[in-house]
This record gives C-alpha cells, sequence and structure tokens, in this order.
C-alpha cells in the first residue's frame, strides 16, 4: 500500500505579540508530526504558549542545504512538516527558500498558512502609496555597497520597503538623507505589535531626528517604508543621466554638471553629484 506524502506547510507565525497567531496557524501547527524553525529555542516558546509540544528540527540559513533531504524524507514516509522562521512569514528575509524549491521540484504538496509579515504590516500604517512597492529587505551591510544599491533604487516609482538592524538604522537614515534627499516622505517602524511599538513619520531629516530624541530608539527591530519618486521625477532623472553622460566625453564633470542643470532645470548640485559619480564608474 503506496503511502500518501505529507505537507509541507509554511507557517506564518507573529512578529511580536504571541496573540496574533491564527486559529488555523495554530491548527497546523498541533498537527504537525515535525515543526522545522529557524531557532528552535523561540519556537520552543511559542508552541509552549500554544499548549504544544511537537518534535522541532532546526532549520537556518547556515544548515538548510543539508536539511533538505531530511524534511524530504519526512514527506515522504507521510509526516507533515510545518516551516516556520523566528517571526514572521518564512523565506521573507528569512530561510526556507531552499527546501520549498527542492520539495516543490520532487513534486510534493507545500502549502501556505499566511498571517502577520512586518514589511506589509509597516506598510498599512506608513499613510504612504499602498498600489504598487517594492520589497528591497535587508539591503548590503557594508557601507559602499549599501549606499551603492540606495543609489540605484533612487528614482523607483515604487514604495520601498526595507529591513534594518538597530545597529545599522541610523547610517542607513543618513544614506537616506545623502543620497534620496532630506525631504523624502518615509516611515520608521520600530518593534511592531509589541509593548514598545513605536512608528516615525515625516521627512528623511524629520525622522532622524525623532529616532535620535527617543531614549528608546537604540533598541528594538526596524522596518523603512519610503515613498517613490514621482513617474515625471524619475523620468527627469534618467534624462538627466543620459544628457551628463553624452557630455562627459567631451567637457569636465563641473561643465557637464552647469550644461545639463541648464537644459533639465534641475539643480547644479544634483546634476555635479551625478556628474562625479558616473566619471568614477570609467
Amino acid at each position: 500500500m503506496t503511502t500518501d506524502p505529507g505537507t509541507l506547510y509554511v507557517v506564518a507565525t507573529p512578529i511580536g505579540n504571541l496573540d496574533d497567531i491564527s486559529a488555523r496557524a495554530r491548527d497546523v501547527l498541533q498537527k504537525a508530526v515535525v515543526v522545522a524553525a529557524e531557532d528552535t529555542r523561540r519556537a520552543g516558546q511559542l508552541l509552549t504558549h500554544l499548549g504544544l509540544k511537537n518534535r522541532l528540527l532546526s532549520l537556518h540559513e547556515h544548515n538548510e542545504k543539508s536539511r533538505v533531504d531530511e524534511v524530504l524524507t519526512m514527506l515522504l514516509s507521510g509526516d507533515d512538516v510545518a516551516l516556520i522562521s523566528d517571526a514572521g512569514t518564512p523565506l521573507i528575509s528569512d530561510p526556507g527558500y531552499r527546501v520549498v524549491e527542492r520539495v516543490r521540484a520532487e513534486a510534493l504538496p507545500v502549502s501556505p498558512i499566511p498571517g502577520c509579515c512586518a514589511a506589509i504590516a509597516a506598510l498599512s500604517v506608513s499613510g504612504l502609496p499602498t498600489d504598487r512597492f517594492r520589497f528591497e529587505g535587508f539591503l548590503p551591510a557594508r557601507p559602499v555597497a549599501r549606499r551603492n544599491r540606495l543609489k540605484a533604487l533612487s528614482d523607483v516609482t515604487e514604495t520601498l520597503i526595507l529591513y534594518e538592524s538597530v545597529h545599522r538604522v541610523a547610517e542607513l537614515l543618513a544614506d537616506l538623507e545623502a543620497i534620496l534627499g532630506a525631504q523624502r516622505p518615509i516611515t520608521l517602524a520600530r518593534e511592531l505589535t509589541k509593548r514598545y511599538e513605536t512608528i516615525y513619520r515625516g521627512t528623511v531629516t524629520e525622522v532622524r531626528e525623532q529616532l535620535e530624541a527617543d531614549p528608546g530608539g537604540g533598541k528594538g527591530e526596524f522596518t523603512l517604508v519610503i515613498a517613490g519618486v514621482s513617474e515625471q521625477q524619475s523620468a527627469t532623472t534618467h534624462e538627466l543621466e543620459r544628457i551628463v553622460t553624452i557630455l562627459l566625453q567631451s567637457v569636465s564633470a563641473s561643465q557637464a554638471a552647469s550644461l545639463a542643470a541648464e537644459i533639465t532645470g534641475v539643480k547644479k548640485r544634483e546634476a555635479y553629484r551625478l556628474a562625479t559619480e558616473l566619471k568614477e564608474r570609467d
């Protein structure tokens, strides 16, 4: 007699307040033979809160590749496996992709149990456009790589969503001020759904000042929502880059900036910043 395969359930868990667990998520965790968790200690706390005593399997970014075959064996033997991360929806800036990819490749059932996600929670209260958004997760930790990525994102028209650690959030805000401009509207959410939940809104400069003035601003987990630029602004940026690139073939960066500013109507300082960046790439 052939055993029907088990299902890999991708289960979203609370990002802070444990009462945000859905009834369906609790039921799935209860029936799962194994819970594959990013951090078994945190998973154990959640299961204890729910009154459950599942077998736990450690599955994080450092061992995920080696755990894939183990998960497949369980599923093929008919056992259901629940995949959870430390908080929120698995695979969203969290481990799990390799497992889901392989299980899908083997044509075994995978089912989502939707729920909390810090990115969506922050977006929903940001007061910024929600019809089109772009999730970037964590930017590179190294300053140069992070700034280069921000430059590449500086003219996108969608609302941007980023995650950042408490150790680098001040540096990120400083980079935003320098690259996207002090007046770009943003929302910074700290400790969402937790006791000290705080949401800072305003321009980049205003939010940076709010965070610096907050005694608790040096603690917690951060989600940043950034307003995109208008279609017209984006088109102007691309046109400016095209013009500056052509001018640099014949004149200095300073001259190219002056001429480009006169042609497009942008500020000379902005044109000069772009000219020097393009010059450095050559």
